[in-house]
């Protein structure tokens, strides 16, 4: 994938959905306060559609959302335990006997990182699953792991990774601008929020240009 011509085309979707279209954007930030909306609203944009499609079909959109919610809370379940299991268990060990040992605090560190790569691991997976999920409809899709690592090995795995890095990168300054307008003086939150929305489709966008970096989908079988 063209890494800079998937970022300007991603940046000019999501200005061309909101700018100059005032009533689509009030309704996309209503969208982002009720998140299952906006959600199924990305999920419009990973299915292909260009350019960003009008908000019709509500219950669709909020059923979609609540449908793509779930499989991310799914896929979060092995680092959520892991967390937990270990960071949990030294946190509640230390309340009851009133401090950490050397080996609790060493559980701790190895819990957290098997966490965070546990999570890395997760994250490289779910990116494709959520589109796969949005393309196919088929809520079993989105756990096809076979399938989504075949689609990553067509994108190829070294162009995947640096692609997430630099989207990554992009997000948190994105991000941190974001937070820095958000301390202006009264209005800030409020500029703060319409920008979000921009921000989300910009993302989803990229996502669904990482995800065709693959090819075009082999044909179904008659």
């Amino acid at each position: 994938m063209d890494i800079g011509k998937a970022l300007g085309d991603s940046y000019e979707y999501a200005v061309e959905a909101v700018w100059g279209k005032w009533v689509r954007w009030i309704l996309l930030l209503v969208c982002s306060i009720l998140f299952p909306l906006m959600i199924g609203y990305q999920m419009q944009v990973y299915r292909g559609i260009k350019p960003a499609p009008e908000l019709t079909d509500w219950v669709k959109l909020l059923v979609d959302g609540i449908k793509l919610l779930i499989i991310c809370l799914i896929y979060l379940i092995p680092f959520l335990a892991i967390f937990f299991l270990t960071v949990g268990t030294a946190i509640i060990t230390a309340v009851a006997e009133g401090s950490l040992s050397a080996g609790m605090w060493a559980g701790i560190a190895g819990g957290i990182l098997l966490a965070i790569i546990v999570l890395i691991l997760t994250i490289l997976i779910l990116v494709i699953a959520e589109v796969r999920f949005a393309r196919t409809d088929k809520f079993g899709e989105a756990f096809n792991i076979s399938a989504i690592l075949a689609h990553i090995g067509k994108i190829g795995w070294g162009s995947y990774l640096l692609a997430l890095i630099i989207f990554i990168i992009v997000v948190m300054v994105l991000a941190f601008i974001l937070a820095i307008i958000g301390m202006i003086p009264l209005i800030g939150w409020l500029i703060q929020m319409f920008l979000g929305v921009p921000l989300a489709l910009f993302g989803a966008r990229y996502t669904t240009l990482l995800y065709d970096s693959a090819g075009p989908a082999p044909a179904p079988a008659p």
